[in-house]
């Protein structure tokens, strides 16, 4: 492969349990991604980035962890690979979780709160404004959502609820207590698409190349 190859990035969404097939249709209906449900290992060497979507946590945490995906979804990362979690996945992707001793993935130094604002039959949507998007609030749907209780110095901050703060960066990895895919508003992933290009790109600004006889 060379520079002058156009890589089209692939999104991995994690489908071991949950409301992935949100995902799915947000980027393929509404953003024409390339998108591509992720059950495995192999599976997940074939993406550029990740989404860990809402559902239970707990079920998803030991269901990775029962086919080696949360080490090898901790090793992608580290290598630079974009992962965005939504709602349970916020709560897998947290370094710490209020309360609860349970497997989760560890990429935010954040701790998390779950159920933060009340059990499902209290959900509700609310105007989120996110910092690093333009343009109107976000509408966000919350479901037996968390929130970010502490987070590291590394943290952004990317919007807040009733001063509780529910949409977070740190590096490649992005994370929110509410569900986006459940809306018309698809800025959040199309913010999620420009990191997973950014990185598919800088994969490629370095190719192999045979050495040639001297």
């Amino acid at each position: 492969m060379t520079g002058n190859n156009r890589h089209i990035p692939i999104i991995g969404i994690l489908a071991l349990q949950g409301d992935y097939e949100a995902h799915r249709k947000m980027l393929e209906d509404r953003l024409g991604a390339l998108a591509r449900l992720v059950r495995t290992v192999e599976e997940l060497r074939g993406v550029d980035g990740l989404i860990i979507p809402g559902g239970e946590s707990t079920t998803i945490g030991k269901l990775m962890e029962r086919v080696g995906l949360d080490a090898a979804i901790r090793e992608r990362a580290r290598e630079g690979m974009p992962v965005y979690g939504t709602c349970a996945g916020l709560i897998l992707l947290a370094r710490n979780i209020e309360g609860i001793n349970q497997q989760r993935l560890g990429l935010l130094d954040i701790t998390v709160e779950r159920n933060a604002f009340g059990r499902q039959m209290e959900s509700f949507e609310a105007d989120i404004p996110i910092s690093s998007l333009s343009g109107a609030a976000v509408r966000g749907v919350f479901i037996r959502a968390p929130y970010v209780k502490e987070a590291g110095p590394g943290v952004e901050a990317l919007g807040s609820y009733a001063d509780r703060v529910v949409a977070v960066r740190e590096g490649n990895v992005l994370g929110i207590a509410f569900h986006p895919e459940l809306t018309d508003d698809s800025r959040m992933h199309e913010e999620f698409l420009k990191m997973v290009r950014a990185f598919a790109e800088s994969q490629l600004a370095f190719p192999c190349v045979d050495p040639v006889d001297s």
